[in-house]
């Protein structure tokens, strides 16, 4: 089943190195995209309705095959103090259909609220088990085989 432009937001997403397209559709895509497309995701978490304007933040996430019931499992779980901060518009949680690379994108009202949830307590309490014992960055076996990156849009 393939998707008409009728059902389909899309956005284009700028940085200073690169442009993306977002496409958000609630229908499924062929067989032929899905084959050849290696950056095709479906959502398994979202909040908040996509609109231009925005500072986009992607944080790629790596996840071995054998551990991603484990990722997706904690994110089903996490608190969801993003959603109460200033600035705050959206999220979602991106599970990849041809890759091993999950994204979670947020999207912010500008850059400046983006800093600041990275200050906050709200974002200290939602990372405070990394790097410790009871994160899921330290658990055995190894759930990410690369280190996550980050990528910086906006929507213009």
């Amino acid at each position: 089943m393939s998707t008409s432009l009728e059902n389909r937001n899309v956005f284009l997403l700028n940085s200073e190195q690169q442009q993306k397209f977002l496409l958000e559709s609630d229908q499924f895509l062929n067989e032929e995209t899905l084959d050849n497309d290696p950056k095709v995701y479906e959502v398994l978490d979202d909040v908040g309705d996509l609109k231009r304007n925005l500072f986009i933040v992607f944080n790629n996430i790596p996840v071995s095959d054998e551990e991603r019931a484990t990722f997706e499992k904690r994110f089903k779980k996490r608190a969801r103090k993003i959603e109460d901060e200033p600035g705050f518009v959206a999220i979602r949680v991106c599970r990849p259909l041809n890759s091993d690379t999950y994204i979670i994108m947020t999207f912010w009202e500008t850059e400046a609220h983006f800093e600041n949830w990275k200050t906050s307590n709200a974002y200290k309490d939602a990372h405070k088990k990394r790097g410790t014992s009871e994160g899921i960055d330290q658990q055995q076996p190894q759930i990410f085989p690369r280190q996550s990156y980050v990528e910086l849009f906006t929507i213009d």
